[in-house]
């Protein structure tokens, strides 16, 4: 008998929108996020005196300042609530975002010598920087609660939606990830601009000020804004702030648009990260 032929195994180039996207794969790698995701805790507070005292320090510094110039000075409205605790809770949210967006945009740059030799779906790095920050957004929540309490703020049934406003803002999060992270590796000025693209975000969205303050075509536009639907939600089920107007429904729309579009480019990207990087 003779020696069985040994099937051929031949390599093309991914095709379709989201270039051969495997879900099996992404999951059988998942391994990859997870050791990211520790050695960037490890770093962050390494050789630091404060350690993870730093998670309150930081919103409790913004929740002062911006009560001050934003509260008192401005007399910005809140939606009846304590200016301190309706910041405090933007804060929360918009922290989790912006700090975890900024690290998925370095992601890939700066894991570049993982990327060039190791063979894993690349998503894992970005994807691995939304989760160090969930830790710092559950132990915020534990200190708003205390805040609330303080204020005597009591959130009604509806704080069980809360899990729901914390998942989209992950999910609005890996979609902007995704697409800044692509977008670094060819054009390096991303990486650069991220922190300024993040502040001009922040003042775009009700993060400072009530989105009821906003009227006419103007709030149809902040509505569209992925994050503003996100914001309402978390403070309405978080601090009994008044319901989500029906016009926040377009934050679905951006949020599905963001989302959609950072994957497919990064996916149609993938194949060059290592040639650029």
């Amino acid at each position: 008998m003779g020696t069985p032929a040994v099937p051929w195994t031949e390599i093309r180039p991914t095709t379709g929108l989201l270039g051969g996207l495997s879900v099996r794969e992404v999951w059988s790698f998942r391994e990859v996020a997870w050791m990211l995701a520790f050695r960037e805790l490890k770093v962050r507070y390494k050789q630091t005196a404060l350690g993870v005292l730093w998670v309150v320090i930081q919103p409790l510094a913004g929740v002062a300042l911006f009560t001050l110039v934003f509260g008192k000075l401005a007399g910005l409205p809140s939606d009846g609530m304590p200016y301190p605790l309706f910041v405090f809770a933007g804060l929360i949210l918009w922290g989790y975002f912006a700090a975890s967006a900024e690290r998925a945009t370095q992601s890939l740059v700066d894991d570049r010598e993982l990327i060039t030799k190791v063979f894993f779906p690349r998503l894992l790095a970005p994807a691995a920087a939304l989760l160090p920050r969930l830790i710092d957004l559950v132990i915020s929540l534990g200190v708003i609660a205390v805040a609330a309490a303080l204020y005597g703020v009591a959130p009604g049934p509806e704080v069980v939606l809360v899990p729901v406003w914390i998942a989209g803002t992950v999910i609005v999060t890996f979609g902007a990830g995704l697409l800044f992270s692509a977008l670094n590796v060819r054009y390096r000025d991303v990486g650069n601009a991220i922190g300024l693209l993040l502040q001009l975000w922040m003042f775009a969205s009700p993060v400072v000020f009530a989105s009821s303050s906003v009227h006419g075509w103007l709030r149809t536009v902040m509505s569209l804004n992925p994050l503003t639907g996100l914001l309402d939600g978390f403070r309405w089920s978080l601090l009994a702030a008044p319901a989500p107007p029906g016009v926040d429904l377009l934050s679905l729309a951006g949020a599905a648009l963001l989302c959609t579009g950072g994957l497919v480019y990064f996916q149609r990207s993938e194949r060059r990260f290592a040639d650029l990087i």
